[in-house]
C-alpha cells in the first residue's frame, strides 16, 4: 500500500501548508505528496485539514487514495462553482447528452426518409416543393434523391421536433 512506502525526510503538502511538523504517522503524507502543494490547498480551503483527517480515518485504508481524488475533484469543481460544484458539471454533461441524442434521432429519421426516398421514388419532375419554403430547381443529375430527404419530409420532422424543447431543463 501506499502509506508503507518509503517517504523522504521533506514535510508532506498539508503539513507545509499548515506549517507544521510532518510526523512519521502523518495521515495526509502518503496522499498529498510535497510536489504537489495546490492539490492540498484546494481540498482544505473546501474542506478544512480537520474534516479531511476525519474522513481518512473513518475510510478503510484501501480506499483512502480514491477518497483523496474524490475530494480533490469535488474541491476543484466547488472552487470553480461555489453554489454546484460537482453536480453542475454533471448537470451540464447530462443536458448535452439528452441534446445529442435528439440529433441523432432527428439524424436517424432523415437517414430513413433518404432510404425510403432513394429506393421507392426517383425525382420525377425538375422542381422540388420545399413546403412552406416554396420551390427550387433540381439540376439534371438529382444525386439519387438525395435533395427529396430534405425536402417536405424533413420539414415535418422539424415541425415534430417542438415536443423535444429542452430549454426548459435547468441550466447549471
Amino acid at each position: 500500500m501506499r502509506s508503507q512506502e518509503p517517504r523522504s525526510s521533506a514535510s508532506c503538502a498539508a503539513c507545509k501548508l499548515l506549517k507544521r511538523r510532518c510526523t512519521p504517522n502523518c495521515i495526509f503524507a502518503p496522499y498529498f505528496r510535497s510536489d504537489e502543494p495546490k492539490k492540498f490547498a484546494k481540498v482544505h480551503k473546501v474542506f478544512g485539514a480537520s474534516n479531511v483527517s476525519k474522513i481518512l480515518i473513518e475510510v478503510p485504508e484501501e480506499q483512502r487514495e480514491e477518497t483523496v481524488n474524490s475530494l480533490a475533484y469535488e474541491a476543484e469543481a466547488r472552487l470553480r462553482d461555489p453554489v454546484y460544484g460537482c453536480i453542475g458539471a454533471i448537470a451540464l454533461l447530462q443536458r448535452k447528452m439528452i441534446e445529442l441524442q435528439h440529433d441523432l434521432a432527428l439524424a436517424r429519421a432523415r437517414l430513413a426518409r433518404y432510404a425510403a426516398t432513394t429506393s421507392s421514388a426517383i425525382i420525377s419532375s425538375d422542381r422540388v416543393s420545399m413546403g412552406p419554403f416554396g420551390e427550387f430547381q433540381v439540376p439534371a443529375a438529382s444525386c439519387g434523391g438525395f435533395i427529396d430527404s430534405f425536402s417536405l419530409n424533413s420539414y415535418e420532422v422539424n415541425q415534430d421536433a417542438h415536443m423535444y424543447d429542452f430549454s426548459q431543463i435547468p441550466y447549471v
